[in-house]
């Protein structure tokens, strides 16, 4: 595995990670130095969409639960 193009997974975990805020500086250095930020803002942007999705689905569900 070349270090300018992180696998699938290297990428998820990262994204991950930075957005709980727990991404380590030398993780951060691997992913600024690989060369191209569109997989990063892709996969985050992808990520906080999945996210509200989930969140709204557990509202829903609560709601309906609660007899709202």
């Amino acid at each position: 595995m070349s270090s300018r193009h992180p696998s699938f997974w290297r990428l998820w975990l990262s994204v991950l990670a930075a957005m709980f805020g727990v991404q380590s500086e030398k993780n951060r250095l691997r992913d600024f130095n690989s060369g191209a930020a569109w997989p990063y803002m892709l996969l985050g942007l992808l990520s906080v969409v999945l996210f509200a999705m989930l969140v709204i689905a557990m509202v829903r569900w609560a709601l309906y639960l609660a007899g709202a």
